[in-house]
């Protein structure tokens, strides 16, 4: 059964991690995310579960640490310049494997910037945002249903590689409303987790840190890690594609990027030009071999982004010197027109 509402897409991020069994949420106040503070802080205690406005963005993190230590579901969510302040905390979670979901509505940059809706902060979150050799799985949504959907897959994969998972979205996404199907079943059991602290009564005390001073032990998890990381890349790469078979011009672009995308290669299809969209679902790990393959039969690579060009650099790295790859991108807070990305899908097609 699924039952049809009409949500925000920060509404919906909050609902879909209610509904996925999310035991405890940490939050601080920031636009443009603050309707996940304030769902959460309505529905939350209403269910028995735990609700905290943080002092700070660095104690969200920290609280969402802790209750990963306890084998419960956390979750905390903020903008740009808070999820900058919850790096340390992000890699702490890396490296006492612990899973953890963390909700980037990403607004313009850098600094304190402005409000309106961006996507400068893909660096910071595919390529570790915090310091030491680590990855987390951010999951990328394009539409308010997704905002849900993949908020629900987060916790799971979180638990699955007992990782930190976020999910990197924009002010535009979070503000905007459509239709939604809310899964209407009980939340997905998480699996077993025998290395929680809960208690030593009857076995050995389990230890979790991220704190190795003998001289190897740090390598040795790192190597671990590492080992983890391959097999994440191997099994949960995601992205979606449309009208990729016959395309010269191939498009590349995530998020409220891809809505724009999907406009322009619409009207670029109906004047006769054959385009095609990639959009990446997982920005980490990223499509690397699927786009390296639709590239060999392309013409052309257009990258749209709501940056000076960040996701562009692994799209290069997947095609290397051909086809060319080519970018349409605003910055602060500036976002792209399908008058602009069909100018350059038309000066590629030439």
């Amino acid at each position: 059964m699924h039952s049809r509402v009409l949500m925000t897409g920060n509404e919906a991020i909050a609902e879909g991690a209610i509904r996925a069994g999310c035991d405890a949420y940490f939050g601080y106040p920031i636009t443009p995310q603050n309707e996940i503070t304030a769902y959460m802080a309505r529905h939350m205690p209403a269910k028995g579960r735990v609700f905290i406005q943080a002092e700070s963005e660095i104690a969200a993190i920290n609280m969402v640490f802790g209750t990963a230590v306890t084998g419960k579901r956390g979750m905390t969510s903020s903008s740009s310049p808070g999820i900058s302040l919850k790096q340390e905390g992000i890699s702490y979670l890396a490296g006492a494997e612990l899973p953890g979901v963390i909700v980037n509505v990403q607004r313009g940059g850098p600094g304190l910037g402005n409000i309106a809706p961006a996507q400068g902060d893909y660096f910071q979150a595919v390529k570790g945002g915090g310091h030491g050799d680590y990855h987390q799985i951010v999951l990328a949504p394009d539409s308010v249903q997704e905002m849900h959907d993949l908020t629900v897959l987060a916790f799971e994969l979180a638990d699955r590689h007992r990782t930190p998972v976020m999910v990197l979205t924009d002010g535009r996404l979070g503000q905007m409303m459509e239709p939604l199907s809310l899964y209407d079943k009980a939340p997905p059991k998480p699996p077993a987790k025998p290395w929680a602290l809960t208690g030593a009564k009857g076995r050995k005390p389990n230890l979790i840190r991220s704190l190795y001073l003998v001289d190897g032990e740090l390598e040795q998890l790192n190597i671990k890690l590492q080992k983890k990381y391959a097999q994440i890349r191997s099994k949960e790469v995601r992205f979606e594609e449309r009208l990729v078979k016959d395309c010269e011009v191939l498009l590349v672009a995530y998020g409220t990027s891809a809505r724009l995308a999907k406009g322009a290669m619409n009207t670029a299809r109906a004047k006769g030009i054959r385009v095609g969209l990639l959009r990446p679902i997982t920005l980490w790990p990223f499509p690397y071999q699927r786009i390296a393959k639709l590239a060999k039969k392309a013409k052309g690579i257009l990258v749209i982004e709501m940056s000076a060009g960040q996701m562009i650099e692994d799209v290069r790295l997947a095609v290397g010197k051909k086809p060319p790859v080519s970018f349409v991108g605003r910055m602060g807070g500036g976002v792209p027109s399908e008058k602009d990305i069909l100018r350059e899908i038309k000066a590629i097609a030439r």
